[in-house]
């Protein structure tokens, strides 16, 4: 994107005209979203135990019922979002433009930063040292034993099997092409419903069912996001204290939320074109140099040696992993709640994903999140989860003793002090996983103030609300202690419910409009 363009959009961005704090905000997806929310918050500061019991019911009745149709819907949209890229509709170029509105690099970065969020940094350090210590129980039969180097390998691709190319294809690849025509072509809001337009025509635009749908998808979403921003104060407040003796204490974590509301409220403020862009690049940078830095001077041989094998066992059992339900127990603590998780985002998620990719074709957007993203998060979760694996393997008990009970912020402590010149790694670590969730929180500021609006260009105020709500929201959970925490990582589940229901349709409806772009443009 040249200068000017860029200079007109920034501007466009800045300086739309002033609205008051409520104009043109649609108050029944905002008092049924934001109302839940509060009363789920007070209720929790009220019998923690209580709201933990409803919810734990809830969870089990959502894995037991919707866990399989979970597992059908994620494989489908990533198989039927590799059929649209590689034919004749992959040629189509989305958005209503010829010209991407970002760079390449700032595409690619912003997509990543966003989608993997500050779970990728923290998950990538425990979840295969918790499938190591304790196999999952598709590799449980095969004799490999705790303990072995196959049991690792193992572990490395059951993590990829949850954080690869079926949790990246949900979060904006066949969503993502009906928010572009929609949208951008035909002109209907940017908001969840115009998921169902196609499907339930004008009845979903106008009435209640419209207020559900968004109210629904915008629960989801600042669920998914408050978990990680909660999470994050009490990561950093324990890394804090680890590394230079600060209290972790309740004060310090409000203090590292705090800080962390503020970046990523000024980065939503500021806009796409602006703050996240920053961000994002800034993310990548730090991100980058990290990984060459472990895999140069940390165990390279098991690295490399880790991520060919276990991408290979990923490949191999892709379909039994995707498929498999013989442990449903297990499964709904590690599959579908990562399902869950993500299928909250999808609405939204996708959303930013047409804000973003406009000019850019369906092939490019499809490869882009449903393959080469995924591709480098494993290799992500090599470098840190599998220098952990290198370790424990070499000295057994030294990750797997502090993630004892697990302590996720323990293990990715306990493999950046085996490194060298682990202070300072441990130090750079905190701020990229702080980096990370602010990523994640300015996007999703500005997805959820999309939603309230209607449009691609949410005042100001909208967007300074949800930011300062979804902070405030951790706030009062982590008052709690983790219960709070953990009652809003099962809710986030419970959300999914009515969330993949929204996302159904797409398996036809994006097939049906790839085709009918790809007429429209002659190929």
């Amino acid at each position: 994107m040249n200068t000017t363009t860029q200079a007109a959009s920034v501007s466009q961005e800045l300086d739309m005209p002033k609205k008051s704090w409520l104009s043109g905000v649609d108050l029944p997806v905002f008092l049924i979203s934001g109302g839940i929310l509060v009363l789920f918050a007070a209720l929790a500061l009220y019998d923690i135990d209580l709201v933990s019991g409803w919810v734990n019911a809830a969870f089990a009745t959502s894995t037991k019922l919707f866990g399989a149709y979970w597992q059908v819907l994620l494989l489908l949209t990533f198989l039927i979002g590799l059929v649209l890229s590689v034919g004749r509709t992959g040629s189509v170029v989305m958005g209503g433009t010829d010209t991407p509105d970002i760079t390449t690099f700032q595409w690619i970065s912003i997509i990543m930063c966003t989608l993997l969020a500050g779970g990728g940094v923290f998950w990538a350090a425990a979840e295969p040292m918790a499938h190591f210590t304790s196999p999952p129980p598709l590799f449980a039969g095969e004799g490999a034993e705790t303990g072995t180097l196959q049991a690792a390998y193992n572990a490395l691709a059951q993590s990829f099997m949850h954080w690869g190319f079926l949790a990246w294809a949900i979060l904006g690849s066949l969503t993502g092409i009906i928010f572009m025509y929609l949208h951008y072509e035909k002109g209907l809001p940017l908001k969840p419903r115009t998921l169902l337009y196609p499907v339930l025509g004008d009845r979903v635009m106008k009435g209640p069912l419209g207020a559900i749908v968004d109210s629904c998808c915008v629960l989801a979403v600042v669920a998914g996001t408050v978990g990680p921003i909660g999470f994050l104060g009490l990561q950093v407040s324990f890394g804090l204290e680890k590394l230079f003796g600060i209290p972790n204490t309740y004060g310090t974590q409000v203090f590292i939320l705090i800080a962390l509301i503020g970046i990523y409220t000024l980065s939503a403020v500021s806009g796409v074109n602006r703050g996240i862009q920053i961000l994002s690049r800034a993310n990548v940078i730090l991100a980058v140099a990290l990984m060459a830095f472990i895999l140069l001077l940390g165990p390279t041989g098991f690295i490399v040696d880790g991520y060919l094998h276990s991408f290979g066992i990923y490949l191999d059992q892709f379909i039994p992993m995707a498929t498999f339900r013989a442990d449903t127990g297990w499964l709904d603590w590690w599959t579908v709640f990562f399902w869950g998780w993500f299928l909250g985002y999808g609405p939204l998620m996708a959303m930013f994903v047409a804000r973003i990719s406009r000019g850019r074709t369906i092939r490019e957007m499809i490869l882009l999140i449903s393959v080469v993203a995924p591709v480098i998060t494993c290799f992500w979760f090599t470098i840190v989860g599998g220098a952990g694996l290198s370790f424990e393997l070499n000295n057994p008990g030294v990750i797997s003793e502090p993630f004892t009970g697990f302590n996720l912020p323990a293990a990715l402590m306990a493999i950046t002090e085996q490194l060298p010149m682990g202070f300072l790694v441990s130090v750079l670590f905190l701020i990229l996983t702080t980096i990370f969730v602010a990523t994640t929180g300015d996007s999703m500021t500005y997805a959820v103030s999309m939603v309230m609006t209607g449009t691609d260009h949410p005042q100001t105020s909208v967007r300074i609300f949800w930011g300062v709500m979804m902070g405030v929201m951790a706030a009062l959970l982590i008052s709690i202690g983790s219960g709070g925490i953990s009652a809003l990582q099962s809710f986030i589940v419970v959300t999914a419910v009515p969330v993949s229901l929204v996302l159904l349709p797409s398996l036809w409806v994006a097939p049906r409009i790839a085709r009918q772009m790809a007429k429209e443009q002659g190929l």
